[in-house]
């Protein structure tokens, strides 16, 4: 494993408050909380409606899918837009299209909906706009951090939708418990203001800006691709999440758990979606202050190890209180994968690529979250609630053990300051034995 020169100059130390006043750290994580308090509060309430107006798993399976397929299918154009174009203005535009969609839910659900099938397009529509929005605010903390603050601001930036997924969903169950439309008034609301304040973000670094002579060729489109394919790290820890997750996902089956599993109502059901925010925001606030140093690539492999294991908990239980800390606990372990692998990418991954291998990896998340509740929902309508969720649990566990000897360059990592996207896709010593 490589070492730091230490003949370098020693990277400067900014503490939690002193990023909080930095104007580009502040302007991203306030955007970044309106949105996602805005998207968790539609999501449980959509899950919600979906379920209690059919009454099966499978529609909240349907409703991952067509969230997912637009990101698969846009990936080879998303990733080239964000890094030839303004990732800000693309954001912008991207989360006006989610406003679009918060508001023909809100539109539905006055009218007293009796199909689920619409609910499936908004989805979709949903999709295709979240498809350009992910990568072009997730290129943004390394434009706003200060020198040497990149794992820091990503701490930061991860509490801020781990947070919003505690507040959203929470508020989510008593606003849907006066009317639905009420909840998706407040999303469309959030979302919107989300649009304004990112346009508000200024920042201290830009990308390169491309070769004008250069034109958008296919074999441009895929480097993206081609590079986490060629860089072992890279390609173990993204893999890692999408085969973990996909297997894991049990959080898209909660409206049917809480309500066939665990007999609660509308408030309670909106606590256990509020669950995984709050387990993944204490573990974010706790990486923020104190964040991961060592040992980094066998703690990532661990956590994995954890949300398998409350994933299994999680499916036998038929206790409120013992599933609501089932899913504080697989969700903080989550969140240390999550911060891990926002962590990694950028640091092995050039500027001038980021939004083609973010564009990638989000198909990659969508896969492993939505592609999830796909298989999820399938499972649970054909095989039962109990066996998809815990067998879901044992898969990922089982996905952990073959990983860590799969990927010994994964196994390997110590430290995040050994990584660099000169060396990560040739160096020997990182992929050898830990």
């Amino acid at each position: 494993m490589p070492t730091p020169d230490p003949t370098a100059a020693p990277t400067p130390a900014h503490t939690t408050s002193e990023l909080l006043r930095h104007p580009g750290v502040r302007s991203l994580l306030i955007a970044n909380t309106v949105l996602y308090t805005g998207v968790a509060l539609q999501a449980a309430a959509l899950g919600k409606q979906a379920y209690d107006i059919s009454g099966h798993a499978a529609d909240l399976g349907w409703i991952g899918l067509c969230e997912f397929l637009p990101a698969a299918l846009l990936v080879l154009v998303t990733g080239t837009m964000v890094d030839r174009f303004d990732r800000r203005r693309i954001a912008v535009f991207a989360v006006v299209g989610e406003v679009a969609m918060s508001a023909a839910l809100l539109f539905y659900a006055l009218g007293h909906p009796k199909k689920v099938w619409p609910l499936f397009l908004v989805a979709f529509g949903f999709g295709i706009a979240r498809a350009f929005a992910s990568p072009a605010t997730r290129t943004m903390p390394p434009m706003v951090a200060p020198e040497g603050s990149l794992p820091k601001v990503i701490a930061l930036y991860s509490a801020t939708w781990t947070g919003a997924t505690i507040v959203g969903p929470a508020v989510s169950g008593f606003l849907y418990a006066v009317h639905p439309w009420v909840a998706y008034v407040a999303s469309t609301v959030l979302i919107a203001l989300a649009a304004f304040f990112i346009g508000l973000i200024r920042f201290e670094r830009q990308p390169p800006p491309p070769d004008p002579d250069e034109r958008p060729t296919f074999r441009s489109a895929i480097e993206g691709l081609v590079f986490i394919r060629r860089t072992p790290i890279l390609f173990a820890a993204i893999s890692l999440d999408l085969f973990a997750v996909l297997f894991g996902g049990a959080v898209a089956l909660l409206p049917a758990i809480a309500k066939d599993r665990l007999g609660v109502g509308d408030v309670a059901y909106g606590w256990l979606r509020a669950a995984p925010g709050i387990g993944a925001a204490v573990m974010a606030i706790f990486l923020s202050a104190r964040p991961l140093r060592r040992h980094v690539g066998r703690t990532l492999l661990i956590v994995v190890g954890v949300f398998g294991v409350g994933t299994v908990v999680l499916g036998f239980t038929t206790n409120f209180y013992v599933a609501f800390i089932a899913l504080l606990v697989l969700t903080g372990a989550d969140m240390v994968s999550v911060f891990v692998r926002s962590s990694l990418v950028p640091l092995v991954t050039p500027d001038d690529k980021r939004g083609r291998v973010l564009a990638v990896e989000n198909v990659f998340i969508g896969a492993s979250n939505e592609l999830g509740a796909f298989e999820s929902g399938m499972a649970a309508q054909h095989l039962g609630l109990v066996t998809a969720t815990a067998g879901g649990g044992f898969a990922t566990i089982g996905v952990v053990v073959v990983f860590t000897f799969l990927f010994p360059s994964l196994r390997a990592i110590d430290r995040f300051e050994d990584l660099d996207h000169t060396r990560v896709t040739s160096e020997p010593a990182l992929a050898g034995p830990a």
